[in-house]
């Protein structure tokens, strides 16, 4: 039987310092966000547009993550989607999706690591014309 395949690889920049916090036996969990940026055509006009991406890491490289991260790193992240549910406050039914992280890896020369805004940077639009889709 043919199994699913659930596999996100991301390149941005972080959109605030992670936030570090543990579980009642100890094992942390970092939630942060990222920013990637693509290319879209509108009409004759190539816009740069920005999509937010919620990122959690468990236990070594939750501690990883809140160690050597900080707003306007930039990283690529290589995890899985989840979507979890809660109820809030008023007892209605949420939802989020998120990248669980398993690897992370820091991309910032030495001399960026104190950045900090980020400053995204877009590469050549793609060659094709607008994908309708």
């Amino acid at each position: 039987m043919a199994r699913g395949l659930n596999k996100v690889l991301l390149i941005g920049r972080l959109g605030a310092d992670p936030e570090i916090r543990y579980t009642q036996s100890g094992t942390g969990v970092a939630n942060f966000r990222i920013a990637t940026n693509r290319s879209i055509k509108r009409n004759d006009q190539w816009e740069e547009v920005t999509d937010w991406h919620r990122i959690v890491a468990w236990d070594r490289l939750a501690e990883t993550v809140s160690q050597y991260l900080r707003k306007g790193s930039l990283v690529f992240i290589e995890g899985e989607l989840r979507t979890r549910a809660w109820e809030d406050k008023d007892g209605n039914k949420r939802y989020t999706t998120e990248v669980f992280a398993r690897n992370m890896q820091m991309l910032d020369s030495k001399g960026e690591k104190d950045r900090e805004s980020p400053d995204f940077e877009v590469g050549p639009p793609p060659i094709e014309d607008d994908v309708p889709f």
